[in-house]
This record gives C-alpha cells, sequence and structure tokens, in this order.
C-alpha cells in the first residue's frame, strides 16, 4: 500500500545540466526498464524541445518531470514522471503535473498528451482524477513490451473541437504523404474502405507528378483529385499558381518539361471527369465551411515548420475550432521518439496554419478537396 504520510509541498523548479546526474540517480530508483540517461538528459537540457522540472524538498531532489514540444503544433508530451518511492502517496506527483501543466501552457501549447502502462493503475487513477481522458492505446509499447494507454488533456477547457471521424493510416514512404492523406480523407466518407500499402501505392503511381532531387516524386494537387475522382468521389481543386506545380524541387530542364507535360495531361483528364479547378486558395475560414458541408480538405504544408525540412508536404484536416485547425498527418518523426498518436488530431493555431500551407518561392497554395461520392463514376 502506498505511503499515507502527509502532505508534502516541494519546491519545483527548471532543471538546469548541472542537474543531470541526479536526474538520472532518480530515474535509477524510480522505474526498472525505459529510463532516461544522463546522457539523454544533457540533451533535453540543452539542445532539446523540451522542459525539465524537478521538486525538492529541503534541497534533496525527490520527483521529476519532462515535458517534449511538437514542433508547429499546440501539443506537448508529457514524456517522463517520476517520484521517489520514498516519498510516494504524498500528492508529490499531482504537484508536478500541475506545474508541467502550467509550463506547457507558458509555451502556448493546448493540449497535454501522455503515455501509461496498462498495469501502472495508481497513475491512471491519478490522472483521470486529474481531467485526463483515455484517446488511444499503443501496443507493447515498453521494454518489456507492456501496452500503454494514451491520455490527453485540454489545458484551455473552452475549447470544443468539431472533428470527423476518420481514420489514420502511416505514409511507408517518404513520398507517399498525398496518398495517405487521400486514404484518410476517403477512408472518412467510405469507412468501409480498406487502407493498405498496397492502395497507397496504387494512389501514388496514379498521382505522382514531382520530381524529387534524387530517386522517386511525389504527387500534386492534380495528381491526387485524378485519383479521387476515379474512384467516384466529387472533388475540388483550388491551386494558386497557375504554371507547373512544385517545380521548385527540381533543376533539370527536362525533368521540368516532363512535369509540364504530365501537369498539362492531368487537366485535360480532370476537365474531362467534371472537376472544377479554381485558380485562388481557400483560407482556413473558407476550409471551415467547406469541412461542415462535409467536404474534407488535403492540404500542401511547408513542413518547415513542424519538422524542420523544407519539402512539399500533404496533411490532410480532420476538424475546427475557435482557435485550432486539426489535421491527420501520414508522417511520424519516429527519430524523435513521436507516436502514430502524435500525429493523428494534430492541433495548429489558425493564424500559423495560414503561414505553414503554402510552399516554395512563389508561395504555392493548395487544396484537394474530396466530397461523398458521386454516382456517376464506377469505384474500383
Amino acid at each position: 500500500m502506498p505511503d499515507q504520510s502527509p502532505t508534502l509541498s516541494p519546491d519545483i523548479r527548471p532543471a538546469t545540466p548541472d542537474d543531470a546526474d541526479a536526474l538520472a540517480d532518480l530515474e535509477k530508483r524510480c522505474f526498472d526498464s525505459d529510463r532516461i540517461s544522463r546522457r539523454q538528459f544533457r540533451y533535453l537540457l540543452t539542445r532539446g524541445n523540451a522542459s525539465v522540472l524537478l521538486a525538492e524538498i529541503d534541497g534533496e531532489l525527490v520527483g521529476d518531470v519532462v515535458l517534449l514540444y511538437s514542433r508547429g503544433t499546440s501539443v506537448a508530451r508529457m514524456y517522463s514522471l517520476g517520484v521517489d518511492p520514498a516519498m510516494r502517496g504524498r500528492q508529490l506527483g499531482r504537484a508536478l503535473i500541475k506545474a508541467a501543466e502550467a509550463e506547457a501552457w507558458k509555451h502556448e501549447r493546448a493540449y497535454l498528451r501522455l503515455e501509461v502502462r496498462k498495469d501502472n493503475i495508481p497513475a491512471i487513477r491519478l490522472y483521470e482524477s486529474m481531467g485526463y481522458h483515455r484517446f488511444g492505446e499503443l501496443p507493447e509499447y515498453y521494454q518489456d513490451h507492456m501496452d500503454a494507454w494514451r491520455f490527453e488533456k485540454t489545458l484551455a477547457p473552452d475549447l470544443i473541437p468539431s472533428l470527423r471521424p476518420m481514420p489514420w493510416y502511416e505514409q511507408t514512404l517518404e513520398f507517399t504523404c498525398g496518398p495517405a492523406s487521400l486514404m484518410m480523407a476517403m477512408g472518412s466518407l467510405r469507412p468501409e474502405l480498406t487502407l493498405n500499402r498496397k492502395l497507397e501505392l496504387r494512389l501514388w503511381r496514379e498521382a505522382t507528378t514531382i520530381f524529387m532531387t534524387a530517386g522517386h516524386g511525389g504527387c500534386g494537387p492534380y495528381g491526387l483529385a485524378i485519383a479521387a475522382a476515379r474512384r467516384g468521389f466529387r472533388v475540388e481543386v483550388y491551386v494558386t499558381n497557375e504554371g507547373v506545380h512544385l517545380i521548385d524541387s527540381v533543376r533539370s530542364e527536362e525533368k521540368k518539361e516532363v512535369m509540364g507535360l504530365v501537369q498539362e495531361d492531368m487537366a485535360e483528364e480532370l476537365r474531362a471527369l467534371g472537376v472544377p479547378i479554381t485558380i485562388g486558395a481557400l483560407n482556413v475560414e473558407e476550409m471551415e465551411e467547406i469541412f461542415h458541408k462535409g467536404g474534407v480538405p488535403l492540404v500542401l504544408i511547408s513542413s518547415w515548420m513542424i519538422y524542420g525540412e523544407k519539402f512539399p508536404h500533404w496533411v490532410v484536416v480532420a476538424g475546427f475550432d475557435d482557435s485550432f485547425v486539426y489535421v491527420n498527418d501520414p508522417y511520424v518523426d519516429h527519430e524523435q521518439g513521436e507516436t502514430p498518436m502524435d500525429s493523428i488530431h494534430m492541433p495548429i493555431h489558425r493564424v500559423q496554419f495560414e503561414q505553414m500551407a503554402r510552399y516554395g518561392r512563389v508561395g504555392l497554395k493548395s487544396a484537394v478537396v474530396v466530397y461523398p461520392e458521386r454516382t456517376a463514376c464506377k469505384s474500383r
């Protein structure tokens, strides 16, 4: 049974690199596996996009909490919460969580997410008592293969997002974000659709228009629109540039010529399919209006604000509220410790979303809106 000693009021402060040794020692006392090493703590405290808070009683370290921040979104992740076993049962965990919530809010994060072992019943009860709700699970997440529950709390309680039921699919290749996003959009409108790699690659073959610097290319708006229309969905295309899309990705004049011819051919097929092409951009308010009328927007963004790399990237809009656009992102940055749950219903400030929804020197803005199927086309 946990210690029922009186509640303690710890001193909670940000950790510094000088605390790395003490934090690593605390990890050994708190956890049998999945520990954060001294080297990892030093990285988090010097170069990581993170906050580390520690709790002290009479100058002795008795607990810590580690927060990670997703670049470009309004989510913070509670990566670790540790309380010295000798001090458990004295509300130190609750105090650290409250401090973590305040720290996340200070970093302009409106949501706090975390993972917890399914067999850690005291921690689960603590999170639930503090307003966290379960929204997913991760099989065999821990080193001993124990599953994890995913929990989330809204730090701004007035946010009430309107979210569309939507399957999530992770792109399996670096150049298939467009097909993966289209699969999620089609799956939300046709729930019986099976999302698998065979469909992902089939869509990619149909929609590819872009040469990358090396290797295979990605998909532009016309190709994705054709792939959806061929399957019987009603589609609309919005682009701000009548020229060849995403041509910034290549230098070779021969490749540019090929891209131009492919795009011209796709434009002709879209006209034959009756797909309207609007030369102009959708702003967030217009996307929201379309969303509430049953359309699902796929939006081209620059990945710089989220992943720190300059490449075109497709995401699918899953919902809105007064402050945020919620997107399903088919990409998971596993090297940064992300999980699929970090890419589902990602809240992005409306203003920030407007800024990232453009690509290249010409600032191309593009969206492909998918609506429920039309009877005139036969799906396949």
